[in-house]
Parts: structure tokens; C-alpha cells; sequence
């Protein structure tokens, strides 16, 4: 039955693939690990310049596929704002917004492009990791639907095989998403506390600094750096995207050169 239904999910993702043209797509007859472009995964909280960093890689098209978080579907299941429904009755909506969420992402995951280089805005990695895992810490959903989320992760990862050959962690304070939050005045995050973000944070640290498990290499960049000098913090590491030769560096964290001054 799972798998059936998997399997609805994988020609989903076909029919959005067949029709995007956008990465020089083309439509997914089979997924493989083996097929797949080297992955570039971009991480943060809320407000962390995730979007701002895909608009500094809109020069190299011609080499990279970018996929942008797909909040708009969030935003419109057929006419219905999750993501404002989520916001607004957790308790109620957490588990269904989750569910599209993990369809949505599974559909950027799979899909294929001729490009060489995928990059990637959020991930099920983060669904899993921050965002569900800070649900349940929250008590705003119960063990049930915490665990029937955590299977189907692992479904998805032992027979799908999605891949991260890199992350890179746009690295903020809270206080600083938070500020650039309020200025950007999206109507569904207008409810959003100080603390949730804090929450995230926290999560986002657990997962991709201090209890890393897996080996996927990390690139921690400060981005709560203004508009003014983030653009240098992204070139500095342009090669390390642009280039899947990068995979073949041990596997390590690495911490741009003015997030570990203010570190240390």
C-alpha cells in the first residue's frame, strides 16, 4: 500500500518534470541515485537570505539548474493556503501541511535536469531535522503523527535514494531573521514569535554543526552579514558549487573565513 502510493507520488514528480523547462528538464521515465547532478542543499531559518543566495547563482544557468522553495504550491492546494492554515491553527494543520510539504520537496528531489549542478532551496532533510522534529518537541503534533513522518523519510531515503552532495548553511541569529521577517511582511508569517525562530535556530545547529551523523560536506557561511557584503561571503565559494569536483574533499564542516573570526 505504501509503496503504491509512492509510486503516485514518483509520477507526480514525472508530470511537473516533463513540463519544466525552466533546468532543461526532461521527463522522469526512472529515478536513480546514479542519475541525479551533484546536489547542492541551501539550509536556514527563516529570513536567512536563502532566496538571495539562488539570485547570486542566476548567473551561472547555463551550469546549474536552481529550484526555489516551493512556497507558492504552500501557498495554493487548490485554492486552499496551507502555509497560512499552518501558521494560524498548528495544531490542526501541521500534519497535512507536512505531508504537502514532503510531496513537494520529494518533486524538487527528483527532478531531473541535463544541467550538471542542482541547487536546492530547503530540502526533506530540514522538513525532517527543524521543522517537524520542532512539532513534536512542541507538543503540536502528538507521537503518532511524529512517527507516521519519520517513515515515511525513511521510506523515501532507503528506496528512493535523493542525495545531498553538499549543504550549505546560511548561518543567522535569530534576532536578525526575525528583523528581516517583520520588513518583509509576508501576510502567513505575521504571527510568527521571536522564539519559533529561536527554535529553529537551535535545530538547525543540532543538525548541521553539532550532531552531524552522515557525510555530507558543510559549508557554513554568515549570513547575517547586510546585502552589502553577503555578496562577496557567496562568491568566495562559487567554485565549490560550480565545481562536483568539490566531492572529492574530505568530508568536513567548513566555516567561512568571517564567521569563524566572530566564533573565535
Amino acid at each position: 500500500m505504501l509503496g503504491k502510493f509512492v509510486g503516485r507520488l514518483i509520477k507526480a514528480a514525472a508530470t511537473m518534470s516533463a513540463n519544466n523547462t525552466a533546468c532543461g528538464t526532461k521527463p522522469l521515465q526512472k529515478f536513480a541515485a546514479n542519475s541525479q547532478p551533484f546536489t547542492v542543499l541551501i539550509e536556514g531559518n527563516i529570513g536567512s537570505g536563502k532566496t538571495t543566495f539562488l539570485n547570486h547563482f542566476e548567473q551561472f544557468q547555463d551550469k546549474i539548474c536552481l529550484i526555489t522553495e516551493p512556497v507558492e504550491k504552500w501557498r495554493n492546494v487548490r485554492g486552499v493556503n496551507l502555509l497560512e492554515l499552518m501558521y494560524k491553527e498548528p495544531e490542526r494543520w501541521a500534519m497535512p501541511f507536512q505531508s504537502y510539504v514532503t510531496l513537494t520537496m520529494l518533486q524538487s528531489h527528483t527532478l531531473q535536469t541535463e544541467k550538471p549542478v542542482k541547487l536546492m532551496e530547503r530540502s526533506i532533510y530540514s522538513s525532517k531535522h527543524c521543522f517537524v522534529e520542532n512539532m513534536f518537541r512542541n507538543k503540536i503534533i502528538d507521537a503518532g503523527m511524529y512517527h507516521v513522518l519519520q517513515e515515511w523519510y525513511r521510506f523515501i531515503e532507503d528506496s528512493i535514494h535523493i542525495r545531498a552532495d553538499l549543504i550549505v548553511y546560511l548561518r543567522t541569529s535569530p534576532e536578525v531573521v526575525y528583523e528581516r521577517m517583520r520588513k518583509r511582511a509576508r501576510s502567513e508569517e505575521s504571527c510568527v514569535p521571536l522564539k519559533y525562530l529561536e527554535e529553529l535556530h537551535k535545530l538547525h545547529e543540532e543538525w548541521l554543526i553539532k550532531n552531524r551523523g552522515y557525510n555530507t560536506n558543510v559549508i557554513v557561511l554568515n549570513a547575517d552579514l547586510d546585502l552589502e557584503h553577503i555578496g562577496s561571503e557567496y562568491k568566495r565559494y562559487e567554485n565549490h558549487i560550480i565545481n562536483p569536483m568539490f566531492t572529492q574533499q574530505p568530508q568536513a564542516v567548513l566555516v567561512s573565513p568571517s564567521k569563524r573570526r566572530h566564533m573565535e
